[in-house]
């Protein structure tokens, strides 16, 4: 999980890598992203393999949960209580909790998790996650840099992402771009039930190949081309240079997860 050394200079590039098609990523869902009326919004934090809708990993407590809202941060962990997830292959420890929407805006959604232990890797892993929320379609927060340890900062509205186009993003870590970055991409395959904490159906089929992954450029940024409506995750492997936990590596990553739409046809009159 270390960075590469030579990246393209102008554009990432999108390959597909020897690495496991099944990645770990930290997961912030809703089923609303869209809000049209005030009130609390219920989502679910769960770390899983999204794209195969595969192993669901046991969390820890969260470092941090917190949303930013018109320049204001507001701790959100009190809303947080232990649950369990249901996957298609097992039962994992997750946490539900609410975001407070009121007022018109972006709602940015953070959680900083506990370092969870990957036995085969022999090191921990500690996911860093934004996602977004909007009301009224009003924008103030979403390209926000909030000053996280490792984050992706977006270069395109994350909330309305119009299918077949591209997504950008800027890699930072300490306040730094980081420029030979691997983004390991992902969609999300089996949407989360709400009502009863377990695993939708499966709505595609995982690419051949091997895991989807971009490398930033000299300025830490990266595009993909959106090819379906869905949710999209996007995680910056180990941007932080020789973090530790215990005693082990501690692998830091920045995740985003975006949403993108279908532009429909209007209703025949």
């Amino acid at each position: 999980m270390k960075l590469k050394t030579t990246f393209a200079a102008t554009c990432a590039a999108l390959t597909f890598s020897a690495l496991p098609a099944a990645a770990h990523f930290q997961l912030i869902y809703a089923d609303q992203t869209q809000i049209e009326r005030p009130g609390d919004v219920p989502v679910k934090l769960i770390f899983w393999h999204p794209m195969t809708a595969g192993h669901v990993m046991d969390m820890g407590m969260p470092q941090e949960f917190f949303m930013l809202h018109r320049g204001e941060r507001i701790d959100l962990s009190d809303s947080l209580t232990e649950t369990t997830f249901t996957g298609p292959d097992n039962t994992g420890v997750a946490f539900d909790g609410v975001v407070p929407v009121k007022r018109s805006g972006d709602y940015v959604v953070v959680v900083d998790p506990a370092p969870y232990y990957e036995e085969s890797e022999d090191i921990y892993i500690r996911q860093i996650t934004k996602s977004y929320m909007n009301r009224n379609e009003l924008p103030t927060d979403w390209d926000a840099d909030l000053g996280l340890e490792a984050e992706i900062i977006p270069l395109n509205k994350p909330g309305n992402i119009v299918a077949g186009s591209t997504f950008s993003g800027r890699v930072m870590a300490n306040g730094e771009p980081v420029a030979g970055a691997e983004i390991e991409i992902e969609y999300m395959a089996a949407e989360p039930d709400m009502a009863t904490s377990t695993a939708g159906d499966m709505t595609i089929t995982p690419p051949p190949g091997g895991a989807i992954v971009a490398i930033t450029d000299e300025d830490g940024e990266f595009t993909f081309g959106v090819p379906t409506a869905g949710h999209w995750g996007f995680a910056a492997l180990g941007v932080v240079e020789g973090a530790e936990h215990e005693g082990k590596e501690l692998s830091v990553d920045a995740v985003i997860w975006v949403r993108a739409w279908d532009i429909s046809a209007p209703a025949a009159n």
